[in-house]
C-alpha cells in the first residue's frame, strides 16, 4: 500500500492535537480541536485551514485563452488580470470532470486550483484535449511548489494585516495579489480573496519551504483574535452551510452543473464550443429532469449523503451531503430528486437506515449571509 501524502504543514499537526485521516490519499487533520469548536470559530471569530492537498495547473502560450474556452464552462474571455473565476470542465454528457478557480497572472497565462484527488485525472483530460485541438499551450503540474493556507472568519483580515504592508482591503471578493510579502518571509505570496466557508477570507499560495513559517506566523497573529487551526470536518460543514458544491456529492461525472444549481458558472451563449455544451444548453433552456434542493428533516434524524429520498412510496432521488448544521441547530440536507418533487414546501420521506422519516424542501443556501 502507497504511503500517504503529507502537506508542509503536516509536523505542525501533532503539536495542535490534530487527529488525521486518509482523505483522497493525503494524511490529513479532520480536526484539532473539535468539528463544533472549530466551525463556530471561523463563523465568529476566524479559522485557520491547511488545503495544500489541492493541486495548481499551468496553462501557458499564446492560445491559452482559446484553449480554456474550449474546456471551461463558464468565460474567461473577460478575465482581466488578477481576477479569479469559478468554473467546470465537463465531459460530453454534461458531467463533471471538475469544478476549480482559474487564476489569470496575465496575458496568456493561467492558474487552475483544482480539487486534490482530482489532480492527476485533470492534468490527463486537459493533456488529451490540447492534443485533440493541437493547441499551443503548455500545461504543467505545479503543485509540488506551493503550500495553501485558507484563512476564514469576520477576523480574518485584521489578523493577516498584521503581518503584511499590502493593504488588503483594496484586494476585492475573486480577485488577487501575485506580489504579496510577510514579516521575516522573503518570498512573495499570492493572496486571493476567496475561500470555501460562507465567510470573508483568503487564500494564500507560497512556496512549500515557506510554508510552515507562514502557518505559524499566522496562527501567532491570531492569537488575540480568537483564531483557531481548522480541519476537513469544519471544513465540510461550512461550505456546506453556504451550499458550496462538493465534488463526487453535489457534482460529478453523473450530475451536471444545472441539475445542482450551479447555472451562474456555465456561459452556454458563450462563441466557443466548450464540451458538454449541447447537453448544458438543453438543460438551461427546458429545464433539467433533476434538481438539487435542499431539505430540512421534520422527524427526529439527520439525512447523510447515499440515503434514498422518496416521495410517498416512489424513490425520487438520493441524499448528497447532510448533517445537523453547527450554525442552524437544525438537521438538514442536499438532495438530488426528480424536478416534479421539488417545490419549496413539498413533504418528501428520506429512508434513514430502517426507518422512513418526513422532511421538507426548504430554500438555500441554508446561511444567509
Amino acid at each position: 500500500m502507497d504511503a500517504l501524502k503529507r502537506t508542509p504543514i503536516y509536523p505542525e499537526y501533532g503539536d495542535l492535537g490534530a487527529k488525521t485521516i486518509d482523505f483522497g490519499g493525503w494524511d490529513m487533520p479532520v480536526q484539532f480541536a473539535g468539528i463544533k469548536q472549530e466551525h463556530e470559530a471561523t463563523r465568529t471569530k476566524a479559522g485557520l485551514f491547511d488545503v495544500s492537498h489541492m493541486g495548481e495547473i499551468m496553462v501557458k502560450g499564446p492560445e491559452s485563452e482559446s484553449f480554456l474556452q474550449r474546456i471551461l464552462t463558464n468565460d474567461i474571455s473577460k478575465m482581466t488580470e488578477g481576477k479569479c473565476l469559478y468554473t467546470f470542465m465537463c465531459y460530453e454528457n454534461g458531467g463533471v470532470v471538475d469544478d476549480f478557480l482559474v487564476y489569470k497572472f496575465k496575458e496568456h497565462e493561467y492558474m487552475l486550483v483544482v480539487n486534490a484527488a482530482n489532480t492527476e485525472k485533470d492534468v490527463e483530460w486537459l493533456t488529451k484535449q490540447q492534443s485533440a485541438f493541437g493547441a499551443d499551450v503548455t500545461i504543467k503540474n505545479v503543485s509540488d511548489y506551493y503550500a495553501l493556507l485558507a484563512l476564514q472568519g469576520p477576523n480574518a483580515q485584521a489578523i493577516l494585516q498584521t503581518i503584511t504592508t499590502t493593504q488588503l482591503a483594496d484586494i476585492k471578493f475573486f480577485r488577487f495579489d501575485q506580489n504579496v510579502h510577510f514579516d521575516s518571509i522573503n518570498s512573495a505570496a499570492i493572496v486571493s480573496r476567496t475561500g470555501y466557508t460562507g465567510e470573508d477570507g483568503f487564500e494564500i499560495y507560497i512556496d512549500q519551504v515557506n510554508g510552515r513559517v507562514l502557518w505559524n506566523l499566522i496562527l501567532e497573529a491570531g492569537a488575540d483574535y480568537g483564531l483557531e487551526p481548522v480541519g476537513l470536518g469544519a471544513r465540510d460543514t461550512l461550505r456546506f452551510e453556504a451550499n458550496l458544491p462538493l465534488y463526487g456529492q453535489e457534482i460529478s461525472p453523473d450530475i451536471t452543473p444545472i441539475e445542482a444549481g450551479l447555472k451562474f458558472a456555465v456561459k452556454v451563449n458563450k462563441d466557443a464550443n466548450f464540451i458538454g455544451k449541447d447537453v448544458l444548453r438543453k438543460q438551461v433552456e427546458e429545464g433539467a429532469k433533476r434538481k438539487l434542493v435542499g431539505i430540512e428533516m421534520i422527524d427526529k434524524g439527520i439525512p447523510r449523503h447515499g440515503y434514498e429520498v422518496l416521495s410517498e412510496d416512489k424513490v425520487i432521488g438520493e441524499v448528497t451531503s447532510g448533517t445537523q448544521s453547527p450554525t442552524l441547530k437544525k438537521n438538514i440536507g442536499l438532495a438530488l430528486i426528480d424536478a416534479e418533487y421539488a417545490d419549496i414546501g413539498a413533504e418528501l420521506t428520506v429512508q434513514v437506515r430502517k426507518r422512513r422519516l418526513k422532511a421538507v424542501v426548504i430554500p438555500t443556501p441554508f446561511l444567509k449571509k
